[in-house]
């Protein structure tokens, strides 16, 4: 059974950094589009950031730009995410998954077809 898991979340300030992992199990995710998502109270799930297998090919919501980077290890089965200059509108749970169908990063939750568990990140001001 293919399995996500993130891990990385946790209790920050403003202006810090945090470094999200999701590690794969169960099939080998190499080949595969990654994602970032992120759910805060009240909001639908949102677009982070995508990696295509080919690790060429990143791409970045606006409000992430600049900040944070997404990168993978295909001989480790793991996504990164690197989150820098934490604000506390970043506050949510953040969720990897990954798109089995697809060469490049669509920014669509509903394209995706295994989720991890999620890891919650709380940045405070």
């Amino acid at each position: 059974q293919a399995q996500l898991v993130e891990s990385g979340g946790g209790l920050v300030q403003a202006g810090g950094s945090l470094r999200l992992s999701c590690a794969a199990s169960g099939r080998t995710f190499s080949t595969y589009v990654m994602g970032w998502f992120r759910q805060a109270p009240g909001k639908e799930r949102e677009f982070v950031a995508g990696i295509s297998w080919n690790i060429g090919s990143t791409y970045y919501a606006d409000c992430v730009k600049g900040r944070f980077t997404i990168s993978r290890d295909n001989a480790k089965n793991t996504v990164y995410l690197q989150m820098n200059s934490l604000r506390a509108e970043d506050t949510a749970v953040y969720y990897c998954a990954s798109d089995l169908d697809t060469i490049d990063v669509v920014p669509s939750p509903v394209e995706y077809d295994y989720w991890g568990q999620g890891t919650q990140v709380t940045v405070s001001s």
